[in-house]
Parts: C-alpha cells; sequence; structure tokens
C-alpha cells in the first residue's frame, strides 16, 4: 500500500516537472522589435518613434520646464540670497547663542557626616558634596524651550 502511494507521488511530479519544461521563453517572455533604447525615447519623450506628437509635447514641456530654471538671477535674488543663507551658516553670534538648550540638571547637595573610615580608624571631617540629578545632560530641540535659564 505505501509503494502505491509512493509511485503515485513520484509520478505527479515527474508530470509538474515535465510540465514546466514544456513551456517555451518566447511565450513566456515575449520578444518585441525595440530595443532599450527606443523604449527609453519612447517613455522619456526624447524620440520620434510611435507616438511621435505625444513624445514632441512632453519633450516641449520637458525644455519649458528646464529654462524656467535656467532663468537669470535679478537683483532681488541677488541681494536675497545672502539673509536666506544667514540662517543656515555658523557664526560667532549663532555659535554662542546654541540652538540646542541644555535643559535644568538640578543640583543636590549631600552633607556627610564625620566619620571613621579605613580598616585604621581614620577621623574624615564632615563635607558636602553635589551630585546632578540626572545622570545624562538633556538638550531641549531649537524652539521647544524659549526661557533662559
Amino acid at each position: 500500500m505505501r509503494r502505491i502511494w509512493i509511485e503515485a507521488v513520484a509520478t505527479v511530479l515527474t508530470i509538474a516537472v515535465l510540465g514546466g519544461c514544456a513551456t517555451s521563453k518566447e511565450k513566456l517572455l515575449p520578444h518585441g522589435d525595440s530595443t532599450m533604447f527606443d523604449i527609453w525615447q519612447q517613455e522619456t519623450g526624447g524620440g520620434s518613434s510611435a507616438g511621435g506628437a505625444v513624445g514632441g509635447q512632453a519633450a516641449r514641456q520637458l525644455l519649458d520646464a528646464r529654462q524656467s530654471l535656467r532663468r537669470p538671477l535679478t537683483d532681488a535674488d541677488t541681494r536675497a540670497t545672502p539673509a536666506g543663507n544667514a540662517a543656515y551658516t555658523r557664526t560667532a553670534s549663532n555659535e554662542i547663542y546654541r540652538q540646542f538648550r541644555r535643559l535644568p540638571n538640578p543640583d543636590l547637595v549631600m552633607y556627610v557626616f564625620p566619620h571613621l573610615a579605613g580598616t585604621d580608624p581614620v577621623p574624615v571631617p564632615g563635607y558636602s558634596t553635589v551630585f546632578p540629578l540626572y545622570q545624562r545632560v538633556q538638550y531641549a530641540m531649537p524652539g521647544e524651550r524659549l526661557e533662559d535659564y
């Protein structure tokens, strides 16, 4: 009984493999007369192949867009450029006034009472020490906190 099942599964797998090999490449991936360059020219509007009127109109729109970007600078543009770039330029002024301000980190003052320390009891006088409340320094995002500390 087991042998019958093994033979049936083997027969089905053989038929499936042979059926997959029977498919032709031309039927699965048809090859046209266009080259990759022709497809590129047609899709970018640069060619005069099939769809020349549509491609010509797209090419004209592309050239018009490029011409508007290549316009000469006017006097207003040249006057506005330094002011626009000043926000992105590092200067002594904006280095002093940091963009990322430190958030307050309160100090905890702890008093250590006089005590004896070590294997030979040595007297240690009382003293005060300071610990920051938070382990790390925290920074605010630009514009998040406006008041000075």
